[in-house]
């Protein structure tokens, strides 16, 4: 039997207005045979970092040809473009602001399990994925008329990524383009021969502070001294688990991302030190 077509919502429009619910409509009326899942509406307002973050650790666990329609959009209405990315055989439908930086560095194939792999990227001899494809969206007949100045993510993204559920191909939407938007938010700056600073990109709902710090860039971090100060705070500790930290205590931990967070047992950590997403932080290693 044929699947039903995935499409994934990601946005920072929160629960409580009737975006999420138009944006679903919308796609089910054009392809009702659509399996429309949410992975996050609670982008914090604007913050493009964090719904890169977000769709970047979770696009790669989808099977093959899913469609993730990503709207943190405060250019709306703008000269932004939207586009349409095919990334190692799934799709993104997005604004040109950068929101797709984290999925365009590390291809989908290498990150995820073998199983989850594409066709694709399995049969090509070099093992390696595919180039990204970039389009600008500029196919009006897929959009719903008149397109708002406001809520493209009803009258552009829904609509283009529900024809595509209906099988309509991604070289109708719209041309090729090379000069799309890459932003370099989640590697951190090296400011010294010690040092390097970098920021928070996602604070999740337990209030731990997730930082742009890979542990596969610092792979010595468990076996050598260091500090991260954060929120006028240094920490030292590298837990294995949140149950080693005392009740309230803050600490360091590598996440299940690979990034290095902080975080307070049983305690938001966020809340402890004040810190919000885009919060600075400094690694220091001895």
């Amino acid at each position: 039997m044929l699947r039903p077509p995935i499409i994934t919502l990601t946005t920072d429009f929160g629960a409580a207005g009737h975006y999420v619910g138009t944006m679903k409509g919308v796609i089910l009326g054009i392809a009702p045979q659509a399996r429309v899942v949410d992975i996050s509406h609670e982008i914090r307002p604007f913050q493009i970092a964090e719904g890169a973050y977000v769709i970047a650790q979770a696009c790669r666990f989808f099977p093959p040809k899913t469609i993730h329609v990503v709207v943190v959009d405060p250019g709306v209405g703008s000269a932004r473009r939207p586009i349409l990315a095919e990334i190692d055989g799934q799709y993104f439908v997005a604004p040109d602001n950068g929101v797709l930086s984290m999925v365009l560095e590390q291809p989908l194939a290498t990150r995820a399990a073998p199983k989850q792999r594409s066709d694709r990227a399995a049969t090509r001899g070099s093992g390696q994925p595919a180039p990204a494809i970039i389009r600008h969206i500029t196919a009006e007949r897929y959009f719903l008329q008149p397109v708002s100045h406001t809520f493209h993510g009803r009258d552009v993204f829904s609509p283009v990524a529900g024809h595509m559920a209906g099988g309509v191909p991604p070289g109708r939407f719209g041309k090729r383009i090379a000069d799309y938007a890459r932003l370099d938010f989640f590697h951190p700056t090296r400011t010294g021969k010690r040092f390097w600073t970098g920021l928070v990109l996602h604070i999740d709902r337990f209030g731990n502070l997730i930082t742009n710090f890979h542990a596969g860039e610092f792979p010595d971090l468990p076996t050598r001294p260091f500090e991260l100060n954060i929120g006028l705070r240094k920490l030292t500790r590298l837990v294995s688990s949140f149950t080693a930290a005392q009740p309230g205590e803050i600490v360091t931990i590598i996440g299940s991302s690979g990034y290095i967070e902080v975080v307070a047992n049983q305690a938001s950590a966020a809340k402890l030190l004040g810190c919000e997403t885009g919060s600075p932080a400094e690694l220091v290693l001895y």
